[in-house]
């Protein structure tokens, strides 16, 4: 049944899901309706914070850092290395189902430490996988594999780089004079998320197992433009300036002097320093390591710069909903709904924990497709929800924990965090969003079950 619905939602996504820049634009229109119609919010000012959304230098900088994971992630990749590492782990697959497991589990430890870091794994494992399995003449469903390899965006809120639970921990928190620190113990490494961890990381690679086709007909293997070109032979060194192309010395120098810094700084801020921006300077590091030579790198980013223009030209969009989201105040408007129906549930006698923390997570779904940025989501709707609970008494650290996961869920059906990993495999976001989406709905049983034991 589950490989059934699979088929119909992936056929239905293809049919109906548009390009993800063109998603971006009928979310920009629908928020700019709900302000005028909902909140009776201007035009004049609904457009102000929408340019001002779109032109924030944040915004800006965020756009630039997430181009640049993908492209010292992809040149990384490159790397000869790597390559033989990942065609050894992609080896193990044999057919789709086997092929979606390894690279879910892969792509979702990996988030576990990073979300960046799952984002690249997965879908440079996705895109090797389907490569040695054209080697080696077996067919595998390409789609499902890099639906497959998204699947850390569904986890990583709940891992070392959640945005929400280290926010609170992080001394002068913006909500610190209302609700204190909150110690990851609490959040990251309580009982209730090491429980959600396990459940996702058992019930995500079945649920995709699950979908694989058994029809050989119905397998769509990868085009051959989607794997990983041979990396070109560099020149002879018969002049001084290709001898400084290929100078191993450059590059030495420079992965010493990042090596010195790195090394102390990962010391002295542990998992703490496992930040976007250390990513990216990891990344640049290996890679000029791993490819040697100043020129063979700089090729290799060229390439790899290639499949960034989606993401250089639709993260401005999001920000700019996210301007008009605050601006109008529809975030409060939304969170405000929720924490009626939680009371609305308590006096019909849920417990009100329960009822809170199912809510937020609701809550925190629908908004995240407006806002899909863990940290601006608790920016803007962290606040709301913590003064709710305050109200109804319930459990700080849940609360928490439920927005976090809201907002990880619905990143299976918003295509604004799978722009890099579709640069990289090459592959329509129509034709992976179907799985993803059923993905979506196979899981928040699960969750809401987990939210109403521990929430009560």
């Amino acid at each position: 049944m589950i490989r059934r619905l699979g088929d119909r939602f992936s056929r239905l996504s293809e049919r109906l899901i548009p390009h993800p820049f063109v998603f971006a634009i009928l979310l920009s229109l629908l928020t700019f309706v709900l302000g005028l119609v909902w909140t009776r919010t201007g035009p004049g000012a609904l457009l102000t914070a929408w340019y001002e959304g779109l032109t924030d230098k944040g915004g800006m900088v965020f756009a630039f850092q997430m181009a640049l994971i993908l492209i010292t992630g992809h040149a990384l990749a490159e790397t000869r290395p790597v390559r033989r590492a990942l065609d050894r782990l992609a080896g193990l697959a044999r057919g789709t189902a086997s092929a979606a497991i390894l690279t879910s589990l892969t792509a979702m430890v990996a988030a576990l430490l990073n979300w960046g870091l799952g984002l690249i794994v997965g879908a440079l494992l996705a895109r090797e996988v389907a490569a040695t399995a054209r080697r080696r003449g077996i067919t595998v469903h390409y789609p499902l594999v890099v639906a497959a390899g998204y699947t850390g965006l569904l986890i990583w809120h709940g891992g070392l780089s959640g945005s929400a639970p280290l926010a609170v921990a992080s001394p002068h928190h913006p909500l610190e004079g209302m609700m204190g620190r909150i110690p990851i113990a609490e959040t990251l490494f309580s009982p209730m998320n090491l429980v959600v961890t396990l459940f996702l990381l058992l019930a995500v690679p079945a649920a995709l197992a699950l979908m694989a086709p058994k029809d050989p007909a119905a397998m769509e293997p990868a085009a051959p433009s989607a794997e990983a070109p041979e990396p070109d032979p560099e020149e002879p060194a018969r002049t001084p300036a290709r001898a400084l192309d290929r100078s191993r010395v450059l590059t030495g120098l420079v992965v010493l002097g990042g090596a010195c810094f790195l090394v102390p700084y990962f010391i002295a801020r542990g998992s703490g320093g496992v930040t976007l921006n250390a990513m990216i300077f990891v990344f640049l590091l290996l890679g000029l390591l791993l490819h040697g030579s100043p020129l063979r790198y700089a090729r290799s980013v060229d390439e790899a710069a290639r499949g960034a223009g989606g993401i250089l030209l639709q993260f401005p969009f999001y920000f700019g909903i996210l301007g008009m989201m605050t601006g109008a105040g529809l975030v409060a408007r939304l969170a405000h709904l929720f924490v009626a129906g939680s009371e609305a549930l308590a006096g019909a006698g849920v417990p009100v924990g329960s009822a809170h923390a199912m809510l937020t997570f609701v809550s925190a779904a629908v908004v995240n497709l407006f806002v899909p940025s863990g940290g601006g989501q608790w920016a803007v709707q962290g606040p709301v929800m913590i003064q709710a609970a305050e109200k109804l008494g319930t459990h700080l650290p849940t609360t928490v924990m439920a927005l976090a996961y809201g907002d990880e869920l619905t990143n299976m059906l918003q295509p604004f965090w799978a722009l890099p990993l579709l640069a990289v495999t090459g592959l329509p976001a129509r034709k992976m969003v179907g799985y993803t989406a059923l993905l979506m709905l196979l899981v928040a049983p699960g969750y809401l079950l987990l939210l109403a034991l521990f929430g009560a």
